[in-house]
Protein backbone atom coordinates (compact mmCIF):
# COMPACT_ATOMS: atom_id res chain seq x y z
CA UNK A 1 0.00 0.00 0.00
CA UNK A 2 3.05 2.28 1.10
CA UNK A 3 4.43 2.48 -2.48
CA UNK A 4 1.05 2.65 -4.51
CA UNK A 5 0.22 5.92 -2.12
CA UNK A 6 3.45 7.34 -2.79
CA UNK A 7 3.39 6.72 -6.65
CA UNK A 8 0.08 8.09 -6.60
CA UNK A 9 0.77 10.85 -4.86
CA UNK A 10 3.47 12.15 -6.45
CA UNK A 11 1.64 11.83 -9.80
CA UNK A 12 -0.85 14.34 -8.27
CA UNK A 13 -0.59 18.54 -9.22
CA UNK A 14 0.02 19.29 -5.50
CA UNK A 15 2.10 17.01 -3.70
CA UNK A 16 5.03 19.28 -4.02
CA UNK A 17 2.83 22.04 -1.91
CA UNK A 18 2.22 19.07 0.42
CA UNK A 19 5.82 17.59 0.84
CA UNK A 20 6.91 21.07 1.45
CA UNK A 21 5.80 21.59 4.75
CA UNK A 22 8.33 20.83 7.60
CA UNK A 23 7.28 17.44 9.16
CA UNK A 24 4.93 15.81 6.47
CA UNK A 25 6.84 13.44 5.00
CA UNK A 26 5.64 9.87 2.80
CA UNK A 27 3.10 9.62 5.39
CA UNK A 28 1.25 12.99 6.09
CA UNK A 29 1.78 15.22 3.24
CA UNK A 30 -0.61 12.07 1.50
CA UNK A 31 -2.81 12.19 4.06
CA UNK A 32 -2.75 16.56 4.00
CA UNK A 33 -3.82 16.51 0.27
CA UNK A 34 -6.22 13.84 0.32
CA UNK A 35 -7.86 15.51 3.52
CA UNK A 36 -8.37 18.97 1.51
CA UNK A 37 -8.38 18.04 -1.74
CA UNK A 38 -7.64 19.25 -5.16
CA UNK A 39 -11.02 21.68 -5.81
CA UNK A 40 -9.77 25.39 -4.96
CA UNK A 41 -13.40 26.51 -4.82
CA UNK A 42 -14.29 23.88 -1.86
CA UNK A 43 -12.49 25.80 0.78
CA UNK A 44 -13.01 30.54 0.49
CA UNK A 45 -11.39 31.10 3.10
CA UNK A 46 -8.92 29.51 5.71
CA UNK A 47 -11.99 30.19 8.58
CA UNK A 48 -13.60 27.44 6.66
CA UNK A 49 -10.95 24.84 6.04
CA UNK A 50 -10.23 25.20 10.10
CA UNK A 51 -13.90 24.42 10.33
CA UNK A 52 -14.13 21.70 8.60
CA UNK A 53 -10.84 20.11 9.95
CA UNK A 54 -12.44 20.68 13.70
CA UNK A 55 -9.55 23.18 14.60
CA UNK A 56 -11.45 26.29 15.19
CA UNK A 57 -12.26 26.54 18.68
CA UNK A 58 -16.27 26.67 19.69
CA UNK A 59 -17.51 29.45 22.22
CA UNK A 60 -20.83 28.00 24.32
CA UNK A 61 -23.00 30.85 26.10
CA UNK A 62 -25.64 30.08 28.66
CA UNK A 63 -26.61 32.97 30.96
CA UNK A 64 -23.60 34.12 32.59
CA UNK A 65 -21.60 31.64 31.81
CA UNK A 66 -19.38 30.37 28.70
CA UNK A 67 -16.99 27.70 28.03
CA UNK A 68 -14.69 26.84 24.88
CA UNK A 69 -14.22 23.47 23.39
CA UNK A 70 -12.92 22.25 20.13
CA UNK A 71 -15.65 21.38 17.54
CA UNK A 72 -17.24 18.18 17.61
CA UNK A 73 -19.30 17.88 14.27
CA UNK A 74 -15.77 17.32 11.59
CA UNK A 75 -14.17 14.97 9.43
CA UNK A 76 -12.02 13.13 12.63
CA UNK A 77 -9.81 12.30 10.03
CA UNK A 78 -8.81 15.42 8.36
CA UNK A 79 -8.17 17.15 12.36
CA UNK A 80 -6.25 14.13 13.24
CA UNK A 81 -4.10 14.37 10.14
CA UNK A 82 -3.21 17.93 11.06
CA UNK A 83 -2.85 17.41 14.89
CA UNK A 84 -0.46 14.67 14.17
CA UNK A 85 1.69 16.91 11.33
CA UNK A 86 1.83 19.69 14.10
CA UNK A 87 3.39 17.78 16.83
CA UNK A 88 5.55 16.74 13.89
CA UNK A 89 6.58 20.07 13.03
CA UNK A 90 7.54 21.07 16.28
CA UNK A 91 10.90 19.63 15.27
CA UNK A 92 11.07 20.75 12.11
CA UNK A 93 10.08 23.87 11.80
CA UNK A 94 11.62 27.14 13.76
CA UNK A 95 8.87 29.15 14.55
CA UNK A 96 6.34 25.99 15.26
CA UNK A 97 8.82 25.09 17.70
CA UNK A 98 8.97 28.62 19.12
CA UNK A 99 4.61 28.68 19.31
CA UNK A 100 4.46 25.14 20.91
CA UNK A 101 7.27 26.18 23.69
CA UNK A 102 5.33 29.48 24.12
CA UNK A 103 1.95 27.37 24.33
CA UNK A 104 3.59 25.25 26.92
CA UNK A 105 5.08 28.47 28.94
CA UNK A 106 1.68 29.63 29.56
CA UNK A 107 0.48 26.64 30.88
CA UNK A 108 -1.01 24.35 28.25
CA UNK A 109 -1.03 20.86 27.73
CA UNK A 110 0.72 19.09 25.10
CA UNK A 111 -2.01 18.52 23.53
CA UNK A 112 -3.75 21.79 23.63
CA UNK A 113 -0.29 23.65 22.20
CA UNK A 114 -0.45 21.34 19.50
CA UNK A 115 -3.82 21.87 18.15
CA UNK A 116 -3.30 25.73 18.47
CA UNK A 117 -0.23 24.66 15.76
CA UNK A 118 -2.37 22.90 14.18
CA UNK A 119 -4.82 25.80 13.95
CA UNK A 120 -1.76 27.87 12.67
CA UNK A 121 -1.02 25.43 10.26
CA UNK A 122 -4.16 25.55 8.47
CA UNK A 123 -4.26 29.01 7.25
CA UNK A 124 -0.46 28.68 6.24
CA UNK A 125 -1.40 25.55 4.34
CA UNK A 126 -4.20 27.08 2.70
CA UNK A 127 -2.24 30.27 1.60
CA UNK A 128 0.05 28.26 0.08
CA UNK A 129 -2.72 25.58 -1.54
CA UNK A 130 -4.85 28.91 -2.60
CA UNK A 131 -1.63 30.10 -4.36
CA UNK A 132 -0.28 27.08 -5.44
CA UNK A 133 3.16 28.01 -3.75
CA UNK A 134 5.39 25.79 -1.90
CA UNK A 135 5.75 26.54 1.84
CA UNK A 136 9.11 28.72 2.31
CA UNK A 137 10.54 28.75 6.06
CA UNK A 138 12.50 32.07 5.70
CA UNK A 139 9.06 33.69 4.33
CA UNK A 140 7.42 33.16 6.78
CA UNK A 141 10.25 33.84 8.98
CA UNK A 142 10.74 37.40 7.14
CA UNK A 143 6.87 37.80 7.42
CA UNK A 144 6.81 37.69 11.53
CA UNK A 145 9.90 39.62 11.52
CA UNK A 146 8.14 42.53 9.14
CA UNK A 147 4.79 41.95 11.47
CA UNK A 148 7.03 42.33 14.31
CA UNK A 149 5.18 39.32 16.25
CA UNK A 150 5.90 38.77 19.82
CA UNK A 151 6.83 34.91 18.48
CA UNK A 152 10.38 35.96 17.68
CA UNK A 153 10.52 38.47 20.42
CA UNK A 154 11.06 35.57 22.61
Amino acid sequence: YDSEIRTLFEQMPDAAIFSSLPGTGPCLAPRLLAAIGDDRERFSTAQQLQNFAGLSPVTERSGKKSWVHWRWQCSKFVRQSFVEWAAKSVHQSYWAGLYYQQQRDKGKSHQSAVRSLAYKWARIVFKCWKSKQLYDESKYLKSLREKKSTLLAA
